[in-house]
């Protein structure tokens, strides 16, 4: 068995450090070998004249943003109506277990079902940008309006068409503002 006393291995006279590469022959240095580009990597150069991100991506980022946001409001919403239900008589103990309960319960509702409505927005997004080869202010109203649609849909055609409007409209907010926070907020 080895023992370490916490001495430097390279001034040790018994021990040397290991190193992997020492048989291949390598013609550049090692300290070369993890020098790694900063820019992106694509098979074709085709791929780098797009500035946007992959299908995959986008379905991680707006399903994952979604998610947290719903739980974060769902847990605050647990939160608000935790406290509306208390009683004289609880105890500490019960007021906190009351609170948890109902804030982790609210929280993981909304998160599900936000996070559904990230993903077949994602989906419809991807789906549109694919189609149209423009990933523009329209293609993210277009995906919005849909989500909106699919979304109601079960509920009737007057319900769909008005969720539908309202994702559109969302969706165009948010692609405005995140234009206007890139051209005035200097990041």
């Amino acid at each position: 068995m080895a023992h370490h006393r916490g001495s430097d291995p390279e001034t040790e006279p018994n021990t040397r450090l290991y190193n992997p590469y020492q048989d291949l022959n390598l013609q550049v240095p090692i300290t070369n070998l993890y020098k790694l580009p900063t820019s992106p990597e694509f098979l074709f150069p085709e791929e780098s004249l797009h500035q946007r991100r992959s299908w995959g991506e986008n379905l991680t980022f707006y399903t994952g943003s979604a998610y947290l946001g719903g739980s974060v409001s769902g847990a605050a919403v647990g939160l608000f109506s935790a406290l509306k239900n208390f009683e004289q008589d609880d105890t500490l103990k019960l007021k906190i277990n009351r609170i948890l309960n109902s804030s982790g319960h609210t929280g993981r509702t909304w998160g599900n079902r936000i996070g559904v409505v990230g993903l077949i927005y994602a989906g419809l997004e991807s789906g549109v940008v694919a189609v149209t080869d423009r990933d523009d202010v329209w293609s993210s109203v277009a995906a919005g309006l849909a989500t909106g649609a699919v979304c109601r849909a079960a509920r009737g055609v007057r319900s769909a068409a008005v969720a539908g409007a309202l994702g559109g409209l969302a969706a165009g907010a948010v692609v405005a503002g995140k234009q206007v926070l890139k051209r005035y907020v200097p990041i």
